[in-house]
């Protein structure tokens, strides 16, 4: 476990190639940097790029999927198995851990008493206890966010370089709809979600911190009383929204680069698609979907003022109005994670009963507000949720001179899925008596991908190129995880 915080990243946004503040010798600099800047920033996110892929799509023949969207909950640190979904009640203590067991909806199956909401809904989930992280490791935690066994940058120096699941999605299938991000990303730090990789930075997450007004949170989960400025919206001094939506000016501003530049590759690749950009520079479509202030307070109340279930609310806001990939960070600390649950006597994050106690009432009613809000708004059917960490934690508990707190276990983990139009209301696979080992139906990082990308329409022989031009298939030993579908 990480013992020192890890220092803060200074992140770039997936527009930050397109460098819309450089200027580049032109004639008029400042128009065309404005221009470079519009058409990069709200529009995020290469959404030419995407509008040009999705046009190519429907000329082929294979239209990508217009609402399919993913919401990842990734629980940073790795939580464990035993603790939550996978209980041996009627092991010894330091192996059964100290919580009890409460039954679900489904006969027979039961989970740990601090996710009773969870197992009252159960017939809407699928969870699965024979999950193989036998290649997955600590922060920076990437192999099953990439779904690549070499996505482990701690062992392997190409490991940051395997694109996200997300970013595969951004590139393939694009937003759902125009002027929205395809992939979105909270983070606590850059090493606990990945990024484009080999893809290249016009994929990476549109990392929204400062996008929505949200609780602060020190690296303990102590709310500060205090919310983030919302700032990434706020227009430069002298810039209007009235300004922006002058369309016409701004396509007339297009044509005159087109003449004064003497129809450049660069301006011509700004023409329909890029017209398309700003239009959905001049709507505020992405700026509505963060502004929690247009939510009902009823609905606000159903999730609760805490920060992840604020984030999941607007991860529904997000996918609602046409974001493909939404992942949340969850996590208060910048380290190794917050269900990093080593013992009680070793911070910050405690073991399991000071460490995980406190955070499963909270996660639970996340993730159960969650999909019962995406299933009232008739979005459960598109919108896959899933809920996992980088691995699972040792079946006998004490670690590092602790009694109760549990060590990282690559052996076996559980997680957890509901919605995306599959088959649920079942437990998909089983571990031995103690939950230390896969006992039946071991389910990979690659199933686990194949699994999103069929979701996502996303076709599983699709490749992409590593730094040497080599040929990569996104799937890496796996297939679609077929009792889902």
């Amino acid at each position: 476990m990480a013992e020192q915080h890890r220092p803060q990243h200074d992140h770039r946004h997936a527009f930050a190639g397109l460098n819309p503040r450089i200027r580049d010798g032109l004639v008029i600099p400042s128009r065309r940097n404005f221009l470079k800047a519009g058409t990069a920033g709200l529009a995020g996110l290469s959404l030419p790029d995407i509008l040009r892929h999705r046009a190519r799509a429907a000329e082929t023949g294979r239209p990508i999927a217009g609402n399919k969207a993913v919401i990842l909950l990734w629980m940073t640190g790795g939580p464990s198995q035993i603790d939550t979904w996978d209980p041996k009640p009627d092991r010894p203590l330091q192996n059964r851990g100290p919580f009890g067991v409460i039954s679900t909806s489904l006969p027979g199956v039961f989970f740990c008493e601090h996710l009773p909401r969870q197992a009252a809904m159960l017939d809407r989930f699928t969870i699965i206890r024979s999950v193989d992280a036998s290649h997955s490791n600590h922060e920076p935690n990437k192999v099953f966010q990439t779904g690549n066994l070499d996505a482990a940058p701690r062992i392997n120096p190409a490991g940051d370089m395997y694109p996200a699941i997300g970013s595969i999605v951004a590139k393939h299938h694009g937003a759902n709809q125009p002027g929205m991000p395809a992939y979105v990303a909270f983070e606590v730090s850059h090493g606990h979600v990945a990024h484009a990789g080999y893809l290249g930075r016009r994929f990476e997450p549109f990392i929204a911190n400062r996008a929505a007004k949200l609780p602060i949170y020190t690296n303990v989960g102590a709310d500060t009383g205090r919310k983030t400025e919302a700032d990434f919206f706020r227009l430069p001094a002298g810039l209007t929204h009235e300004r922006l939506s002058d369309r016409r000016s701004l396509l007339e501003g297009l044509d005159r680069l087109r003449r004064e530049l003497d129809r450049s590759v660069e301006v011509e690749a700004m023409d329909r698609y890029g017209q398309q950009a700003v239009e959905m520079l001049v709507g505020r479509r992405a700026q509505a979907a963060f502004d929690l202030s247009r939510e009902s307070q009823s609905v606000r109340d159903k999730y609760g003022e805490h920060l992840w279930c604020q984030q999941a609310l607007v991860a529904r806001r997000l996918v609602e109005a046409g974001v493909a990939f939404v992942t949340i960070d969850l996590s208060y600390h910048p380290a190794s994670g917050t269900w990093d649950n080593h013992g009680d006597n070793i911070p910050p994050y405690g073991g399991i009963s000071k460490g995980l106690r406190p955070l499963l009432p909270i996660f639970d009613r996340l993730i159960t507000t969650l999909v019962a809000d995406l299933a009232e708004r008739g979005l459960l059917h598109d919108v896959l949720v899933i809920a996992m960490g980088e691995f699972g934690r040792t079946p006998v508990m004490g670690t590092q001179g602790s009694t109760d707190g549990r060590n990282h276990w690559t052996s076996v983990m559980s997680m957890a899925m509901a919605g995306g139009g599959l088959r649920h209301g079942q437990v998909i696979g089983a571990s031995e008596a103690d939950g230390g080992h896969i006992k039946e139906r071991p389910v990979t990082p690659g199933d686990l991908a194949a699994t999103i990308y069929r979701h996502m329409g996303v076709p599983l022989d699709t490749t992409y190129l590593d730094g040497t031009g080599r040929p990569r298939y996104i799937v890496d030993r796996g297939s679609p995880i077929h009792e889902l579908f």
